[in-house]
């Protein structure tokens, strides 16, 4: 079984989806853009907000800048209120944690929001700590994130540790640090996103998630 568990946030352990996607919109709004395809607005959860925006819209990194504090504006105000955790999370974390497995959240949102979506689910006090992005930074990378959760929270090469998310940067960030992934196909990322990163597991549901976790790892 493995003793840490890193968990991705948006598309893994909550439905976040709508609030994201409105926040997104309206701070493209601001800045002179319509933007109504949702599937391509989709693709902003789990990646730095700078890196989309200029991605997909070609902005400079003073108007990227400017869409990353109208996105956490309307996010703090509106978006977070529209997150739910998916059906078995709640079930799934209060077995864990009675377990004893420390779990971790390792997401690229800022991490005063992700505290602040995790104490509005009543999921906060799973977690022995939150690690995300920092507000005065452009973004972190999933890679940095996952190290940082790593050292902060002392674990040891003897420690089996595991990380779990529904984004190719969070397989990505497990292989580079050394560590198992498991990649929820429930989530946001696509199949072949998923299956291009080469995770270690695959879950197609809460409930294969929850099968992997206690399974010894390989």
């Amino acid at each position: 079984m493995y003793d840490v568990i890193l968990f991705d946030l948006d598309g893994t352990l909550t439905d976040s989806k709508d609030g994201i996607i409105e926040s997104i919109q309206h701070a493209l709004s601001e800045l002179g853009i319509r933007e109504s395809n949702v599937d391509k607005l989709v693709s902003f959860i789990g990646v730095p907000l700078i890196e989309s925006f200029r991605k997909h819209y070609s902005l400079d990194a003073t108007q990227a800048r400017r869409g990353i504090e109208l996105y956490r504006k309307h996010y703090a105000d509106v978006g977070i209120q529209t997150n739910a955790a998916y059906p078995g999370i709640p079930e799934l974390l209060e077995e864990l944690n009675a377990q004893g497995k420390r779990l971790i959240i390792a997401t690229v949102k800022a991490t005063v929001f992700a505290e602040n979506v995790l104490k509005y689910l009543k999921l906060l006090d799973y977690f022995v700590s939150v690690v995300g992005g920092d507000l005065d930074t452009d973004g972190t990378s999933k890679t940095e994130i996952v190290r940082r959760a790593l050292s902060q929270s002392k674990v040891t090469p003897k420690q089996k540790a595991v990380m779990v998310g529904d984004r190719k940067h969070d397989v990505i960030a497990a292989h580079s640090s050394g560590i198992d992934s498991i990649a929820v196909t429930y989530g946001y990322g696509s199949l072949e996103e998923i299956r291009n990163a080469n995770p270690t597991y695959c879950a197609r549901s809460v409930e294969e998630l929850k099968e992997l976790l206690m399974k010894s790892p390989s």
